[in-house]
């Protein structure tokens, strides 16, 4: 099965740029979107062949999750019981008979840091959702997590340690998800490479430079490593200030 995850920073506009045409080309079995920042009925998308799943925020032109699927969910769940990420969109999981699959956009902890606490309870009970998860059946986890783990993630390590998304702090939480029984799908695959980005700043040229930031993840139960068959980063997928990611799995 071929999973995609991308951050289209809002899928009206990524629809004017291709989002389409890529989304045809990579023909996946489940694609997950974050941050559609639109309300239900503003946009009709005609995807033949998939069953379509969406968690709005409450606030209209922000945050925003989706899920495309070719295969029929057993049961489909929006949040994890907090108010907060209900309200926000951010969580949408889908059970089928092998698996789980929890598509997810982590809050991000502001320039200032000002929901950094916040962000951190959300990993504690991210944590607890997806072991209880796991306790039944492998989990698919993916998204924007909003953190980059290692200095290899990210260009300019050294000047931004301690901002947001590179706080020792959320960088902690990442490697306790991965002390619990998780992998880093990309990680695993190629655990050395370099300048492997999924999020650029839209300054002049950024992109082009590759300054970037690699916070958009598959990450799954370590007892799924041996069904593992690859996993990408799609950088020349223009239409977004990320791109998307994927994973090839065989169940």
């Amino acid at each position: 099965m071929k999973f995609v995850s991308w951050n289209v920073n809002g899928l009206r506009a990524c629809v004017r740029k291709g989002f389409l045409d890529y989304f045809n080309q990579v023909d996946a079995d489940i694609f997950c979107i974050q941050e559609t920042k639109l309300q239900e009925g503003q946009i009709d998308l005609e995807l033949e062949g998939y069953h379509q799943y969406w968690n709005y925020a409450v606030k209209k032109g922000y945050s925003g999750t989706a899920v495309f699927t070719k295969h029929e969910p057993l049961s489909v769940r929006y949040g994890v019981g907090e108010a907060v990420s209900e309200d926000e969109g951010r969580i949408i999981t889908l059970e089928f008979e092998q698996f789980y699959l929890v598509n997810v956009y982590t809050p991000n902890a502001q320039r200032d840091l000002a929901r950094l606490s916040y962000r951190l309870e959300w990993e504690d009970r991210m944590l607890s959702y997806l072991k209880e998860l796991d306790q039944n059946k492998p989990v698919i986890f993916c998204g924007d997590l909003n953190v980059a783990h290692q200095d290899i993630d990210l260009k300019n390590y050294k000047s931004n340690r301690g901002n947001s998304g590179f706080t020792d702090e959320e960088r902690g939480k990442f490697s306790t998800f991965l002390e619990h029984g998780f992998i880093d799908s990309y990680r695993h695959f190629y655990p050395n490479q370099e300048g492997a980005y999924t999020w650029w700043s839209y300054m002049n040229k950024v992109r082009e430079r590759n300054i970037g930031w690699r916070i958009d993840y598959f990450v799954v139960s370590e007892r799924l490593k041996d069904q593992l068959i690859d996993s990408h980063i799609h950088c020349n997928v223009m239409g977004s200030d990320h791109c998307p990611v994927a994973l090839e799995v065989q169940f």
